[in-house]
This record gives C-alpha cells, structure tokens and sequence, in this order.
C-alpha cells in the first residue's frame, strides 16, 4: 500500500510533468469506477498538487482570459487517497493505462493525458474535497507540528496500546505504514509490542522546556547522538530517505524495485521475526516482541525478501519463463504434454497394454475369455445331464431325483427366459 513517501513523490511527479501544460475539456471517469464524477468543464487551465502524509491533492486553475461562459471559473481541489495500488501517469492517449480510471486531458496535438491508475479500485477521489479532519500533521512536510501534536497528547488511551499499532494510527502518525513501521522500530532498536507512551514520554520533558523556553543546552557531540536516538526523529527521517532515493523518477508501473529493497533492512526481509497485531496487521522486528505481545498472536507465512534476488546480473537481466508472453507459455506446455503422452505409449508398448479402441490388449483378453466362459454356459440348460451323470432305469429319475421329462421342461422354461427357443 502506498504510503507518505510515495504520495509524496506523487505529488512531485504531477508538479514535474504537468508544469507549464494546457489541460481542456471535462474531467473523464471511467464506466467501472463507482467514484464520484469531477464536475469540472474548461477550455483552459492547469493543474498542480500537494501532499500531505496519505493523502494528495490536485487543484485545477482555469487560466485567466481563456474562460467563456458556461465553464468553471474558480479552482477546484480534487482530494485522492490511492488505496492499495493507486498512482498517477503521464502518457499519450495511445498509450492510456488499462486501469487509468480518472483522466485529464491536454491541448496537445497530439493530446496527453494525466491519469489516476488503480489496478484493484480501493482508491478514492473526492471533488471540492479537503484534507481529511481526523488525520494528523504529515510526518515529512509538517514535521514540527506532527512531534507537537503527538507529545501534546501523550495522556490519550490511544498511547496506552503498543508502539507498533500506534504508528498506524493517522490522527497523530500521518503518513506512516506497514513498512515504515518496521524500519522505524528496528533503527530505534525498540520491541513492538511495548506501550507506546512508555517510548515516548521521555521526550515529553523536552518537548514541555522547549515550550516554556527553559530548553537547557546540550553538552558537545550531545546533540547529533540525542538526535539519533529521538524516536519521533526517526519517523521523519526514515521516510525522507525513500523520498531521497527516488525523487529521480516516479513511474509505478515500470519501476525498477532493486534499491528499495536494498534499503529495506527488516521488513519483510530473511531473518526476522514477524507477528499479527491485534488489526491483523503483520508487524516485522528482530528479537523479543515485548511484553505486549497478543496471547493468540501467530506468525504469518510468508514469502521473505532475499536480496540477492534483486542483485541485477546478466543472467537475471534475462526474462524467466515466467514471465514470459502466454503464447510462448502454451506452445511449451504443449511441448512438454506431447512429451508425456510419447513417453507414455512407448513405456505402455514395452510392457505390452498398449491402447487400441480404448482398451488395452489384457483388458480385451480378459473381456474375450469371459464372453466366451458366459456363452457356454447359456448352451448348457439347466438340468442337462453332464458326462458321467446316468439315470435310474426303473424310475427314469436323474441321480439329483428329477425325471428326465422334467429335466427338458425346465431347459424349455430357461430357455425362453434367455431369449431362445428350445425344440
């Protein structure tokens, strides 16, 4: 999920592209999305954005002198908060995303466009909207005012839940996620599952001297220490790295993760621990959890990250099977079956059972012998005396006690119960 470094490095990428460009015409929603529409119609204008921890704001400025009547006069300010996959493009109208379910197009001949792409739709976009009221200063642009507003409410039952939930909270850790979280605590070298307000309020003293202005100076080398070992420092610090290391470029859909995960030193990496929080949420961390840990807390499976995975090499530069187009995929598939099934006839030939007409050579055998078993003994009614069998001359009676008239009746009976006709 994205989170306030990539928000805001979205919002810088829109600045970029967008900078001295012409937008027109109404503001497009696709038919899938269940957004609202943009109500917004100009022949001219342009648009610009902000960020603040997740959430990022478009406005769009008609130009002045190019607007008639009819069309929107005043800025709007469009509010998008990007859900699980959410981002924005900058293409050709040839090249439109599939997913790009909100578009602003330019007076370019060739036109271009700018568009919200999400792949799975949890994002949201709200026109005339505002930064939402129950979030917090943003951890990267407001950085004072986000340690004000978090050690100015260090009393508050939200602190007395462990440290690495609390960080997910966007009332007073706006912009901070699941990775964050994780690197955050492991720079720290803090559990996760200890009371939030425990790791805290030994900046609260601080924070109450630097308001009453009895801030008292730090010895020589104190400072750059104290700094490092600032908790809420690191929830600054952290995010700017990833700001850093990709204010260069900003294209989601053909981004190259290697330095990312490079940098990554204990989210989802091999080696650590990992749990569920009480939200469900997998929180990753090395040594003990803490003495907060959930009773039924279980650790999730899941795949961790190896680095030497992401090591760009020649062989690696090389696309994987996998990966390849489906086409390719099928006709190997089919390789591989034709394969089985020419090792398969020729095993079965070997072993003499193999198939004509469905069945195999045993199986027809086996077939043969017992039609042949049933017809002999439909020829042979019941009653019929055997070789060896001889009657008794003085009362015409078989040995069994049955006369021999008897004995042919009951073959005529049988007879016709088989479908035959005896004479």
């Amino acid at each position: 999920m994205p989170e306030g470094p990539e928000l805001h490095m979205a919002s810088l990428f829109v600045n970029r592209m967008c900078a001295g460009v012409v937008f027109s015409g109404d503001v497009e929603k696709s038919e899938v999305s269940k957004n609202p529409n943009v109500p917004f119609r100009c022949d001219a204008y342009r648009i610009t954005a902000r960020s603040r921890g997740k959430e990022v704001c478009l406005t769009l400025t008609p130009i002045k002198g190019q607007i008639k009547a009819a069309q929107t006069a005043e800025p709007m300010d469009v509010v998008f908060r990007f859900g699980m996959s959410g981002h924005f493009s900058f293409t050709s109208v040839t090249d439109l995303p599939k997913h790009a379910h909100l578009r602003f197009y330019t007076t370019d001949c060739p036109p271009r466009v700018l568009s919200f792409v999400d792949t799975r739709r949890f994002g949201r976009w709200h026109p005339s909207g505002s930064w939402q009221p129950d979030r917090g200063p943003c951890v990267i642009l407001e950085y004072e005012s986000f340690r004000g507003n978090v050690l100015s409410h260090l009393s508050d039952k939200a602190f007395d839940r462990p440290i690495c939930e609390m960080l997910l909270n966007q009332k007073f850790f706006n912009g901070i996620g699941n990775y964050l979280r994780a690197e955050i605590l492991y720079r720290a070298k803090i559990p996760p599952f200890v009371k939030a307000r425990s790791v805290l309020e030994s900046l609260e003293t601080k924070y109450k001297e630097e308001v009453t202005g009895k801030e008292k100076t730090d010895h020589a080398g104190e400072g750059s220490r104290s700094e490092r070992s600032d908790f809420l420092r690191l929830c600054h610090t952290v995010p700017m790295e990833v700001v850093e290391m990709d204010r260069k470029g900003y294209e989601p859909q053909n981004a190259d993760y290697s330095g990312f995960v490079t940098w990554l030193q204990c989210y989802n990496v091999e080696g650590m621990n990992s749990l569920r929080d009480r939200n469900g949420r997998t929180v990753w961390f090395k040594g003990a959890p803490g003495p907060m840990t959930p009773k039924d807390a279980k650790t999730p499976k899941t795949k961790r990250i190896k680095k030497t995975d992401y090591t760009m090499t020649e062989e690696k530069k090389e696309k994987p099977v996998r990966l390849q187009r489906r086409g390719k995929q099928v006709g190997v598939a089919k390789k591989l079956q034709q394969s089985k099934t020419s090792n398969n006839i020729q095993s079965e030939e070997r072993t003499g059972t193999s198939k004509q007409n469905g069945r195999t050579k045993a199986q027809r055998k086996t077939r043969a012998s017992v039609l042949k078993s049933n017809q002999d003994r439909a020829k042979r009614p019941k009653g019929l005396l055997r070789v060896g069998e001889g009657t008794n001359k003085t009362s015409g009676t078989t040995r069994k006690g049955r006369s021999a008239g008897a004995a042919e009746s009951q073959c005529k009976s049988d007879g016709i119960r088989r479908g035959r006709v005896t004479t």
